[in-house]
């Protein structure tokens, strides 16, 4: 008897089996007609941008996502990507990385997006890439510097899901130092924001400033600022109270320019100069520090640095930029132009429109060897010829190494009297 009702269901069981199979396939070759992290050449690519319109970062990156589109657009007009129109999903961070993780999760879980510019602040970046990874979407920051993201890199902590067309901090912390030296400061105190970005940069700096041998006089006691305390009075006193030469300031702008308001209000600031970097790249952020009663900029004389555009694109695209948005190319705008164009050359190259298939070929239409191109148009068309490329950016010739990093140069800024900007000089890693 249990003979005959173990042949019965087995039977049953082969049956469903079989039918199990079948739906199987059915399922996967559904699955592989789809679009985002699922599908391939048929699919459309989609792309996020993951960058501050709104918050402590919004001076700089409102120009951003206006890049970006401008990238999908000059791919679209040239027949997309892998013989479909490429769909761009642009989102707000907020310079927070809780609004940046909520935006990343809907970018990859509901768009289904294969690869996102951004974030630009690094504490977005680090919170988002969790989810990046998790979903296998790759994230190509135009502006994250964070030396943590190399580290982690080496780590093998983003499964190479990351890249940035920026170089890191390392580099631009050796940069403002070089200046340092170059101005002829010898005593400085730093003043940084409390995240990845500001205690990064702080560790590369001081180490580059004392190997040339100046002197850090906060160094046992470094100044941080929390972005969302009441005031930042107690900060401004201890970074400019000892009257340093020169105070390395790495800020973001909105609250960054609340403490060195502070400063001037409290009278530490006069005969001090203040020495600033890329989070800080505007004129937006000089007026929020104000003027003084004689209608000078609080901050004029202040110098800075900030990762400089100089690649072979990068005459074409300003007059692109200037033709359709009738704007100055600002900091980090060929940047994400360069972060956007990349990842489309790479899907391109990879014959599918997935986050592993970008991730398989950024560093191959990045680097040598290969044809040096600089036009997106014209490199595609090589890649669909069935040629190595070697993508030379507006940015720079963004060669991304095993860690996701490029090495570039920098241009030296300085805050006019009246408050305007001027790049006068530029200075490059010792």
């Amino acid at each position: 008897m249990s003979r005959k009702i173990s042949k019965k269901y087995s039977k049953i069981f082969q049956g469903l089996t079989l039918t199990l199979t079948l739906f199987s396939l059915v399922a996967c070759q559904t699955s592989n007609t789809g679009t985002g992290n699922s599908g391939n050449k048929a699919g459309q690519l989609k792309l996020g941008a993951l960058v501050p319109t709104t918050g402590d970062l919004s001076s700089i990156g409102q120009n951003m996502p206006i890049a970006v589109k401008l990238a999908v657009d000059t791919i679209n007009a040239c027949n997309g990507v892998n013989d479909s129109p490429v769909r761009l999903i642009t989102e707000d961070s907020q310079t927070d990385p809780g609004a940046g993780v909520a935006a990343m999760n809907k970018l990859t879980e509901i768009d289904q997006v294969a690869g996102v510019v951004g974030a630009f602040a690094s504490s977005v970046s680090s919170a988002a890439l969790d989810v990046a990874v998790r979903n296998k979407v790759m994230l190509v920051s135009p502006g994250s510097t964070s030396p943590v993201f190399t580290d982690k890199a080496k780590n093998g902590d983003f499964n190479g899901f990351w890249a940035r067309t920026a170089p890191p901090d390392t580099y631009q912390a050796q940069a403002l130092a070089a200046l340092a030296k170059k101005q002829g400061f010898k005593n400085v105190s730093t003043v940084v924001i409390n995240n990845d970005y500001g205690i990064g940069f702080e560790k590369e700096f001081v180490q580059a400033f004392e190997q040339a041998g100046g002197k850090i006089v906060t160094k046992n006691s470094p100044v941080r600022y929390d972005p969302k305390a009441p005031t930042l009075d107690s900060e401004a006193k201890n970074a400019f109270g000892k009257k340093p030469d020169a105070v390395a300031a790495v800020l973001y702008a909105e609250t960054g320019s609340l403490l060195l308001k502070s400063a001037f209000e409290q009278g530490l600031s006069e005969g001090v100069t203040v020495l600033l970097t890329d989070g800080v790249y505007s004129e937006d952020f000089i007026r929020q520090v104000g003027k003084t009663s004689d209608g000078k900029s609080i901050i004029g004389g202040a110098l800075g640095t900030v990762p400089g555009a100089n690649g072979d694109a990068l005459k074409k695209f300003t007059a692109l930029w200037q033709e359709k948005t009738r704007k100055e190319v600002t900091a980090f705008v060929p940047h994400s132009w360069d972060a956007a164009v990349l990842m489309m050359l790479a899907a391109e190259s990879a014959d599918a429109n997935t986050g592993e298939a970008i991730k398989s070929k950024i560093s191959e239409v990045a680097n040598a060897p290969g044809t040096e191109v600089s036009e997106p148009c014209q490199a595609l068309e090589l890649i669909r010829q069935g040629e190595d490329i070697n993508y030379q950016g507006a940015s720079g010739n963004v060669d991304i190494d095993a860690n996701g990093d490029v090495i570039g140069g920098y241009d030296v800024w300085q805050v006019n009297p009246d408050g305007t900007l001027e790049i006068i000089d530029n200075v490059t890693p010792q």
